[in-house]
């Protein structure tokens, strides 16, 4: 894996991990004040399918 999804893909985990901590829990998963924190994990989960997408069409490529 190149260094450069390596970067991405640690920055994709560590936005999803700092949202899965700061999510109320006892609100439940689909309140309010958990929107913007469950558009972000969202948005990171893409984030990791699409940096590994990247790198397998890049081994592709190379073949």
């Amino acid at each position: 894996m190149q260094r450069f999804y390596k970067i991405f893909l640690a920055l994709f985990i560590i936005f999803i991990g700092f949202n899965l901590y700061v999510i109320e829990w006892d609100l439940g998963f689909w309140h309010e004040e958990n929107a913007k924190f469950i558009l972000s994990l969202s948005a990171g989960i893409l984030g990791v399918v699409l940096v590994l997408v990247l790198h397998y069409m890049s081994r592709l490529v190379r073949k």
